[in-house]
């Protein structure tokens, strides 16, 4: 259980974040989610209630994480699955898209885990997020690749570095979320079904299946530089 536990969830408004936010809320622990999007911010806390707090914060900007974390105080858990992703053709993709990548997902990450360390309980947590092709090499994914695998070598030197505090990361693999809410609901789902039918599992993920993941690696206190892999398989095809 996670009884009067603060928890620090660094995209906590919609997707993995929030489903995490609300399975915390349900074990008795107390949330801080923050993300760049004040409207899905109190929409979450409208679901999560009174155990809920909530901050807008982009963690691109190292001065906003600092000062966010001094405004949150202690806690025990800090959880960061904001991130931006892209990808595309490396030649042709221009090296700003990259750039950005690195700004949101790695330093996002980054900043977030410098800053958010200092009042982190030693008997803590921190969770980032990698992500399938950082393992399995994609045709359209270099620079999205190089970002997780940085990403997991950052986080697993942290559980060293960081000691007590546990670091672990989560790699997902393809997850139903908000995040391909852009494509068409009948084109999204022909590319789940596409991609859900080459796993083992034969089908994509849910955004439940990560946050009990991240739950997991939040409650056990003798796992620590992990890589928990929840892609159904898929670096295995």
């Amino acid at each position: 259980m996670l009884h009067n536990q603060r928890i620090v969830i660094i995209g906590g408004s919609s997707g993995i974040g929030l489903e995490t936010a609300k399975k915390a809320v349900v074990l008795g622990a107390q949330v801080i989610i923050a993300s760049r999007s004040e409207e899905k911010l109190y929409k979450a806390k409208e679901l999560l209630g009174s155990q809920a707090q909530v901050y807008v914060l982009d963690t691109t900007e190292e001065d906003e994480v600092q000062t966010f974390f001094k405004k949150v105080g202690s806690y025990e858990h800090l959880v960061v699955s904001a991130a931006e992703t892209s990808g595309g053709s490396f030649l042709q993709s221009e090296t700003k898209q990259a750039r950005n990548l690195f700004e949101n997902k790695f330093w996002g990450q980054y900043h977030a885990a410098k800053y958010g360390a200092h009042t982190l309980s030693p008997n803590g947590s921190i969770t980032l997020f990698s992500g399938v092709v950082g393992y399995k090499p994609t045709v359209g994914s270099a620079a999205l690749g190089a970002v997780n695998a940085a990403i997991s070598n950052f986080g697993q030197t942290l559980a060293l570095e960081l000691a007590p505090i546990r670091v672990n990361i989560v790699s997902p693999g393809i997850i139903d979320t908000p995040a391909r809410s852009k494509m068409t609901e009948e084109a999204r789902n022909q590319f789940y079904e596409k991609v859900g039918s080459k796993l083992p599992v034969q089908r994509v993920g849910l955004a439940e299946d990560v946050a009990q993941s991240v739950l997991y690696l939040i409650q056990n206190s003798f796992v620590t530089g992990t890589v928990l892999h929840v892609d159904g398989g898929h670096r295995l095809t």
